[in-house]
């Protein structure tokens, strides 16, 4: 049974929902946003549950983000009905919630496709559609690109509306916090809709998720949200208007003169029931008039309309396939790499007091969930703010402790300031943990991690790790804990080879590499997860009757130039591996050492070409991209030849 919460109206089984589709579905006559305004509102009530039915099979077969859809379907019907997108623009914060929105905008026929090869982006994309006029995969970003989009529009003399849509958990983020200090100075016409559902990953946490709860608990707004039914049933149009102000009222009067927003110059509506369509509309419809930036606070339901999502908010904010019915899903059968770093985490805490584990927003990713029951006073969740979160490890840093800094490697991309100028600048030993190491598949280029080696390699004072296997990350991390300052530990996504971690981690020699397996022609240095191609190589080369060697380099910083100047003399070839883009990389690593030792060999660089990586299975974009044994083999075949003339001319 289809575990759906609803008015029933819907069948409720998979196998029923076929017939119901070709008898029932309004959704299969909506190629546009134009189709949605000629609906009465009890078919737009329909067409919210057909929405739900979609998304719940659909994503049980891609995988996505489930939750934050199902909780936005009404928010988002309500807005292309009142609004004319492309003309208006809809700036959705994250993006990741922006799936009903591709329904509705012509894109329902390839929805089966999203995050598959070639299939739709799990994001908003400009590229895929004229409807999506910002992209986005990071959080706090909406509010930002919505006032330069109204500043354009007003320098230009245009009429156009733009909406931007953000989560509670987005106004965590300091760029957010950076845009509501302008937004009044610079525009008079901009509306922005808080969605309310006091989670990002995990419950919102701080001083703003509080003041909303607040606001959301205060009896006069819960009086308001049972009665604006009826109101708006009674008296039409007006009720929105009525409502809004009577809970602007109310929040007003918990904290005195006026709320938060107010204080920023923007007017405040709501909080209002973000499921209830009719209000959506006619507010919507109200804040088309003003002539003033507004903010519309919405209460919405993270999962709303499934019973699993609505259990397990963490697990169904994203995740891989599941069953439609039951919610379950399929066990990866052994630990992902973030489980054995939490697992890694809990040990070194337990032996070292001064262990603290830090993250933004992100405890499920990194697996920190598994940290925190064991050391609750030590684990630290600073909201959406990377740029806090590493200045607050650097602050812990400098009186003892030892701060373990989980952020993916995407996300460490926002703090790179904070990196050079408040901890690699005073030497504070911070320990970042770059979850998502590398490609990111089905989430797309906002989430791979492939330049954190180019932007971490130039900074001075900083070591850069990067292990083959799951127990070599708990020794990298036993080295990083030791180390008398700042640290950088990358790692892929889900599980490793599956090798078994020791009790007892030992600690690595700086800048040491890991020679796998000797050989005098060919050297082959293999990056962390791409170990095995390497290896691969070697076996094919050693069939033709090359001899190869394979080195697990360890560091990306500092690199081993001893090993690097020594096959670099031995042999006639050196190939570098790495998940990572060629530029600024490893494999340019090798080269610059080689160039300082004056070394001439040539070397053969396989790892990302300069562009954004489309999102896909990691095998399949590997193979289309060239990060394979066999492309690297074609890319020697004329060094190879070179070295096998020069051998025949001294015979």
């Amino acid at each position: 049974m289809l575990r759906h919460v609803g008015p029933g109206r819907l069948p409720r089984s998979v196998s029923g929902l076929a017939e119901w589709v070709s008898m029932n579905n309004i959704l299969q006559t909506i190629h546009s946003p134009a189709d949605i305004k000629k609906l009465t509102i009890p078919q737009l009530t329909q067409l919210a549950e057909e929405i739900r039915e979609r998304l719940i099979v659909g994503v049980s077969k891609t995988g996505g983000h489930i939750g934050p859809n199902l909780g936005v379907v009404e928010l988002t019907l309500a807005m292309h009905y009142v609004f004319d997108t492309p003309k208006d623009s809809f700036v959705f914060d994250v993006s990741h919630q922006a799936y009903v929105h591709k329904l509705l905008t012509g894109r329902q026929e390839q929805f089966h496709t999203i995050r598959q090869p070639g299939g739709l982006n799990g994001f908003m994309l400009r590229t895929e559609s004229k409807h999506d006029c910002y992209g986005a995969g990071h959080a706090g970003t909406s509010l930002s690109a919505a006032l330069g989009m109204a500043v354009a529009r007003d320098m230009s003399g245009g009429s156009e509306h733009i909406v931007a849509l953000a989560g509670d958990a987005a106004f965590t983020n300091g760029i957010s916090f950076e845009a509501l200090n302008n937004i009044a100075a610079q525009t008079k016409r901009l509306i922005i809709v808080l969605n309310d559902n006091a989670w990002s990953i995990d419950k919102n946490v701080g001083a703003i998720a509080e003041y909303l709860h607040k606001i959301v608990t205060n009896p006069t707004v819960s009086n308001l949200h049972d009665r604006a039914a009826g109101l708006l049933e009674k008296y039409g149009g007006k009720t929105a208007r009525h409502v809004v102000r009577k809970a602007e009222e109310a929040a007003k009067g918990l904290i005195g003169p006026g709320t938060l927003f107010e204080e920023f110059g923007l007017s405040y509506f709501g909080p209002i029931d973000g499921h209830n369509l009719p209000l959506l509309i006619e507010t919507f419809k109200f804040l088309k008039t003003q002539n003033k930036p507004v903010v519309l606070h919405a209460i919405t339901q993270k999962g709303r309309g499934f019973q699993p999502a609505l259990e397990k908010q963490k697990k169904f904010h994203g995740l891989g396939p599941f069953d439609a019915e039951t919610g379950e899903t399929k066990s990866a059968g052994q630990k992902t790499y973030s489980e054995i770093f939490a697992e890694t985490l809990t040990k070194l805490a337990t032996a070292n007091e001064k262990v603290v584990a830090i993250t933004a927003a992100m405890p499920n990713g990194p697996a920190l969930d598994l940290f925190r029951p064991h050391h609750p006073k030590r684990y630290f969740d600073v909201g959406i703010a990377e740029e806090h979160a590493v200045i607050f490890a650097a602050g812990m840093a400098t009186k003892g402790y030892k701060p373990f800094c989980a952020i993916y490697s995407t996300f460490l991309q926002r703090a790179f300031d904070p990196i050079i100028h408040d901890v690699c600048l005073q030497n504070l030993p911070v320990v970042f943990c770059l979850d998502r190491g590398g490609l990111s598949g089905d989430d797309g280029p906002t989430h791979h991690g492939l330049f954190d080696i180019s932007y971490l390699r130039g900074v001075p004072n900083i070591i850069h790790m990067v292990p083959k296997d799951e127990d070599e990350l708990a020794d990298m991390m036993y080295t990083a804990m030791l180390h008398d300052g700042p640290s950088a530990i990358r790692y892929p996504r889900g599980t490793g080879p599956g090798v078994a971690v020791k009790e007892q981690p030992v600690a690595l020699t700086i800048g040491k590499a890991e020679v796998v397996q000797d050989g005098s022609d060919v050297a082959i240095f293999g990056l962390g997860a791409m170990l095995p191609e390497a290896a691969r190589l070697a076996q094919m080369l050693e069939r033709e009757g090359i001899s190869a060697a394979v080195i697990n380099p360890r560091f990306a910083k500092p690199i081993d130039s001893e090993c690097v100047a020594e096959y670099g003399k031995r042999c006639g070839l050196i190939v570098t591996f790495e998940d990572h883009v060629l530029a600024g990389g490893f494999g340019s690593a090798v080269l610059e050492t080689l160039n300082e030792q004056e070394v001439q060999v040539p070397v053969v660089r396989v790892g990302w070409p300069d562009q954004f990586i489309e999102h896909g299975k990691v095998d399949a974009l590997r193979l289309k991209y060239g990060l394979t044994a066999e492309a690297a083999l074609e890319k020697a075949r004329p060094y190879l030849a070179a070295m096998e003339s020069r051998r025949m001319a001294l015979r």
